[in-house]
């Protein structure tokens, strides 16, 4: 990267805003509070984003979201199996009546083809149609795992419109033959090669579930991501008691689900050069206004929107914005990062150091107490 995405918010080494100190960046202007966000080089509107999600595909939708101040929208992902089959699919095609005329070679392709309209064709006109519509930033998604056809595919994304490209890297780990480092290995080429060929400024949108993740989170920036987003949620497989069938299951997140990109929001502050958007758990204001305080450039919510339809945003986007004026925030760029694990009055808070403390706070809470000493016999210690 050639600019660092966080010079406007100032040295992080020095002096922070903190909890309960507020650093005023002037005075107001008649507008209120500056919302605007950095989010891959992109001046935001407010930090809110409408993340990938059936909402997204509807361009009336799309307009909605835009007239309440979300920030940018990122369009349901065009999926690798997609690109895979429709690679098939046209290699079947053009195969049809090879060598019934002598004018008719293997990659010949039939006029019928000019009609052929595939999920991949399809995306791409939904991503110039929601260009035309709106005037905040697109993002298009791509989910899968293997370099394949993503390259060509980014880059038809990026003529089409696309500002920029979120890489969903939806892997699940399962083969015993493969090591966590192969693993990351993968995944990082695959980032490295559509950031060499898009043209747009490429998010990675990744799991927690890897063993050392503030060390991969660098390496990902390194081979070429502008920004990172914490974290994709795996929909988890159920069995169905009655049919003995594994069976999908979708449900949706709660603001419970906002503890581990907050986490992470508050570890990778200033830690990385690249913009930092938090997803999962997206529900309320609080929410909203915890995601910044830890340190994220931008806030991703998907799950309540279709809950509450678009309307939601203008009630997330306002209440940060009375939140912040209410603290004295002139900028929400003065209050991002304040609770952070650098800023924070006590940074092992983010770590192991508050595990002890969570478990014994707990316990008096309930009136559970736990007993440290053993008991005379000698017993361990329990709760």
């Amino acid at each position: 990267m050639t600019s660092d995405p966080h010079a406007s918010i100032g040295d992080a080494d020095s002096a922070p805003p903190g909890p309960g100190r507020v650093v005023l960046s002037g005075p107001r202007s008649a507008a209120g509070v500056d919302l605007t966000v950095n989010y891959l080089g992109m001046s935001l509107v407010s930090p809110l984003i409408a993340s990938a999600s059936p909402l997204t595909g509807d361009i009336q939708a799309l307009r909605q979201l835009a007239a309440g101040r979300v920030g940018a929208v990122v369009l349901p992902s065009l999926f690798e199996e997609q690109i895979t089959r429709d690679a098939d699919q046209m290699l079947a095609a053009s195969s049809r009546g090879a060598g019934a005329h002598a004018e008719a070679p293997s990659g010949y392709l039939p006029a019928a083809l000019d009609r052929y309209n595939t999920g991949a064709v399809r995306y791409l006109r939904l991503v110039r149609d929601a260009r035309q519509a709106v005037t905040i930033p697109v993002i298009a998604s791509l989910n899968g795992v293997s370099p394949g056809g993503w390259v060509r595919y980014a880059k038809l994304l990026a003529d089409e419109g696309a500002d920029a490209i979120e890489l969903n890297v939806y892997r699940v780990a399962a083969d015993p033959e493969v090591s966590g480092r192969a693993v990351e290995d993968a995944t990082l080429a695959l980032v490295s090669s559509v950031a060499a060929s898009a043209g747009v400024p490429i998010a990675v949108k990744v799991s927690p579930f890897y063993s050392a993740f503030a060390h991969f989170a660098h390496r990902l920036v390194d081979a070429g991501a502008s920004g990172l987003v914490v974290f994709n949620r795996f929909y988890q497989p159920d069995i169905d008691l009655d049919t003995l069938t594994v069976t999908p299951q979708l449900a949706l997140s709660t603001s419970e689900d906002l503890r581990l990109p907050l986490r992470w929001c508050a570890l990778l502050f200033g830690t990385i050069d690249a913009s930092l958007a938090a997803t999962s758990g997206v529900h309320t204001v609080d929410d909203v206004v915890k995601l910044i305080l830890a340190g994220a450039d931008a806030v991703m919510t998907t799950s309540a929107l279709l809950r509450h339809g678009p309307g939601h945003a203008s009630v997330l986007v306002d209440g940060l914005e009375s939140w912040l004026d209410a603290h004295g925030y002139a900028r929400v760029a003065d209050a991002r990062g304040a609770v952070s694990q650098r800023r924070a009055d006590d940074p092992a808070a983010f770590e192991r150091a508050n595990y002890l403390a969570t478990i014994l706070a707990y316990s008096a809470r309930s009136g559970h107490g736990v007993r440290m000493a053993s008991g005379p016999t000698g017993a361990p210690p329990t709760a």
